[in-house]
């Protein structure tokens, strides 16, 4: 039974929502599931733009020949490749021989690519190319590596709607409703919104840009994505959230705080820093990068001004989940930000530095302090520094100058690190029959702390 809903008097929404899959190509949750956007246009010619995820194609074709009612199909838009929208193309065809496919020179390399068939007759069009289908006239505009390289949108300047392939897209089943404006979007949709960005999208943040521009000098009055609800009306809102998503600017002035901890000492610390900066009024996120997946993460990395990763030290390294974390966020191109450490070890503590190291390899990434250090659980006293970092911090968030007490001399500590394993012997001198209780290296192994 077909279910379809018109987004104009003669444009139809024909997709399909899948309910079931409990992640989005292989990776991502989708606890609220996930549309797949096709739409019809009923004109003198009859237009597909872009077909659907194999995992809904029943409904989408019985939407589809519904839509039609017994009329020829007579062209299919192929925006984009990726096989959520095109892994029924190779059906379609099948289905309906006598439709000619429209798609740049990228795209009919994929169709061969993925449905080893040849389509006879394809309209390739390029940049600014234009196609009539009656009453309705489209204009081509390439959108490269949003979010691959043979994307392109297409702008019908009859009714001004702009088909944006995976741009604007969101996370999420449409539950009976078709546009924005018929739901909280800020409320309700806003955050998979920005997880379907960082993570589908993030990364190219300049071609994303280089699309908005383009758009910019469109009038548009219906934006149709192939994920998630269709913009009629407050275009100014997600279009300045695409703005600051794609400069790599954050939404909210506040703080989040990623930890990975083993036994909790990381974890306390990370819980007594979230409670002196929400004491200050400073709003805080908080997530467990072992418990919590770190598409969420990222996306709220994209949201917020200050980040404080807290980990472990583990095999002499970071902990993995949070060095999987960290890797992702470079990935994924995030810049721009302010930044403090924690890090934990119990006998040779070298998650600060390690993380250092990928932080610094990011653009615009400034670590505000040097990593805050426990041992195993927080000593006395350490309060009093974790109270000293959340002032840092919040001075930070709100652009003040940090209030810095002069710092007491303190005594150089004394001891030797063992150059195999990192364990630290505390004393002045090293006996010479001293062996390593963790790697059971001798004496001379060991260098003086520096």
């Amino acid at each position: 039974m077909y279910c379809v809903r018109n987004v104009t008097e003669d444009l139809v929404w024909i997709g399909a929502n899948d309910r079931q899959a409990p992640i989005f190509e292989a990776t991502h949750p989708v606890p609220k599931g996930m549309s797949f956007n096709s739409y019809l246009l009923l004109d003198e010619k009859t237009v597909l733009f872009d077909t659907v995820d194999r995992g809904v194609q029943t409904q989408f074709f019985e939407n589809l020949e519904h839509a039609l009612g017994g009329r020829k199909l007579d062209y299919v838009f192929v925006h984009h490749m990726e096989p959520d929208h095109a892994a029924t193309l190779g059906d379609l065809m099948i289905r309906h021989p006598e439709a000619t496919i429209v798609c740049n020179g990228k795209s009919i390399n994929m169709i061969r690519q993925f449905h080893c068939t040849d389509p006879k007759g394809a309209i390739l069009v390029n940049e600014g190319d234009t196609l009539s289908t009656g009453r309705h006239q489209f204009t081509f505009v390439n959108a490269p590596m949003v979010h691959w390289p043979e994307v392109m949108v297409s702008y019908d300047s009859t009714d001004k709607i702009l088909f944006s392939a995976d741009a604007f897209g969101t996370f999420g089943a449409l539950n009976g409703i078709l546009f924005a404006d018929e739901v909280n979007f800020e409320r309700d949709w806003l955050d998979e919104a920005r997880r379907y960005y960082t993570n589908i999208v993030g990364k190219y943040g300049s071609q994303v840009t280089a699309l908005l521009n383009k758009a910019a000098k469109l009038d548009i009055r219906y934006i149709c994505p192939l994920h998630g609800p269709v913009w009629r009306d407050n275009f100014s809102f997600i279009l300045d959230k695409y703005t600051k998503w794609a400069s790599y600017q954050p939404e909210t002035q506040g703080v989040l705080i990623a930890f990975a901890s083993v036994y909790g000492g990381t974890e306390t610390a990370a819980n007594i820093l979230a409670c002196r900066l929400a004491e200050r009024g400073i709003p805080v996120e908080m997530y467990d990068v072992s418990v919590t997946h770190y598409s969420y993460v990222l996306s709220a990395a994209f949201q917020y001004s200050h980040l404080v990763f807290a980990s472990t030290t583990y095999n002499n390294g970071i902990f993995v989940t949070m060095e999987n974390l960290l890797h992702d966020l470079a990935h994924h191109n995030l810049q721009n930000r302010k930044v403090a450490l924690i890090q934990n070890g119990s006998w040779a503590p070298a998650s600060g530095k390690l993380m250092t190291q990928i932080l610094e390899c990011m653009k615009g990434m400034e670590i505000l302090e040097a990593p805050f250090t426990l041992k195993s659980a927080l000593a006395p006293g350490q309060e009093q520094q974790l109270d000293d970092l959340a002032g840092i911090l919040a001075a930070s968030v709100r652009g003040e100058e940090p209030v810095v007490e002069e710092p007491q001399a303190q005594e150089k500590p004394h001891g030797f690190v063992c150059k195999i394993c990192g364990f630290i012997y505390e004393g002045d001198t090293l006996p010479a029959d001293f062996v390593c209780p963790i790697c059971r290296r001798p004496a001379s192994d060991f260098e003086p702390l520096s």
